[in-house]
């Protein structure tokens, strides 16, 4: 049992430190206008988002279908010619 007391120390770093994060960060978050917020909703839904519905150049090719099977090539080739 002696032998986890070189965890405690590490433990209360990690522990404080994020109490000390948390302490921090509860100012960060400030709330947004209500008409801030409707504004920028409207310029994004003004946007232009055609460019995210077309597919890409690699987006025509058909993916194959994993069966979950590795399958190695043939090596017959290679063993004809060492016999």
């Amino acid at each position: 049992m002696e032998i986890l007391f070189w965890l405690v120390p590490p433990a209360v770093v990690t522990v404080v430190a994020m109490l000390w994060v948390t302490w921090l960060g509860r100012d960060g978050r400030g709330e947004v206008d209500r008409d801030v917020a409707v504004q920028r909703l409207e310029r994004a839904l003004r946007k232009d988002h055609s460019a995210l519905s077309r597919p890409g150049p690699g987006a025509s090719r058909a993916r194959e279908r994993s069966t979950g099977i590795a399958v190695r090539p043939s090596r017959a080739t290679d063993d004809r010619r060492s016999a």
